[in-house]
């Protein structure tokens, strides 16, 4: 295992590339990485580095977007097969429907959504921004896309229409408040640390809700040492190493993102040697996905 991680380390420095790697891929996989966060943070990072080549340790729409934003550099991804079935349930279609439908509305794209929904968007948001993003936009009628348990978090308290639309993450979706309840009587003094990916009725019996980033700057600032933590569990990685001595336990069955889980050691160094997964998108897809990605950027500054 060193022995390839000494070789992933070689070709970073010889080809000029980093890694960038989200919460939710194996634990090795983060290890080797130069940077790990969520999605909003590596959006970020691959616009700031100076780097040739971006490793997109993650699915899909996570390289989609790296290119979008860095269309002059090589983005790879370890495994293209990776995907995320939430990217797709919404459509352009739809989109173009709810344009016509209402007046003065926004389509406000979750950043986990192909490139094809993207370029039908107003402004692209992440689980840590929306609610401000959504916030700051002038529009009194909103259309979230694709994912329902986000939208619907975010008009909880939100002053404006928000329209929903029927996507979802396969594995949030399926935490149920039993799940919870039943984790919750094996540790009852564990405080329950949620994403909102997860249904309304899951979500009530949390004592945070945030995004990946922010479950795991929660965690490290709460006087607490018990933690039950729902989201995908990729995310216990940078939750040991930033809380030692504390305590983490997820529902059962625990989450798991089997695409995310794709992404293995070996992926990330023949990808880098052979250069392959690389991410193609055409020039005008490139065009109009960039605008509600650069949009939210700025708005989320």
């Amino acid at each position: 295992m060193e022995n390839i991680k000494n070789k992933i380390e070689e070709l970073k420095k010889s080809e000029n590339a980093v890694i960038l790697a989200h919460y939710y891929v194996d634990s090795q996989v983060q290890e080797i990485a130069d940077f790990v966060g969520d999605s909003y943070y590596l959006a970020k990072i691959a616009k700031e580095s100076d780097a040739e080549i971006l490793v997109f340790c993650g699915v899909e729409f996570m390289g989609e977007s790296a290119k979008i934003l860095n269309p002059s550099k090589t983005v790879l991804m370890p495994d293209s097969s990776a995907d995320c079935p939430m990217a797709h349930m919404a459509t352009v279609e739809k989109v173009l429907e709810m344009k016509e439908k209402y007046n003065d509305l926004a389509v406000v794209c979750y950043i986990n959504s192909s490139a094809e929904l993207k370029t039908v968007s107003t402004v692209c948001v992440t689980s840590s921004n929306a609610e401000k993003i959504v916030e700051a936009l002038p529009n009194k009628n909103i259309f979230f896309i694709p994912d329902k348990n986000l939208g619907g978090y975010i008009a909880q308290s939100s002053s404006k229409n928000i329209i929903l639309n029927d996507g979802f993450c396969p594995i949030h979706n399926e935490i149920t408040p039993e799940c919870i309840n039943k984790i919750k009587s094996k540790h009852p003094g564990a405080e329950v640390l949620m994403h909102p990916e997860c249904p309304e009725n899951t979500l009530r019996l949390a004592n945070y809700i945030g995004s990946t980033s922010g479950i795991i700057d929660y965690a490290s600032k709460s006087s607490a040492h018990e933690f039950i933590v729902v989201t995908e569990n990729g995310v216990l990685f940078e939750l040991k190493s930033k809380c030692p001595g504390k305590k983490f336990y997820f529902p059962e069955p625990v989450p798991v993102c089997a695409d995310m889980k794709k992404i293995t050691l070996e992926k990330v160094y023949n990808c880098l040697k052979n250069k392959t997964g690389k991410v193609e998108l055409d020039e005008e897809t490139m065009k109009a996905a960039l605008i509600p990605l650069n949009r939210m950027l700025e708005l989320a500054k």
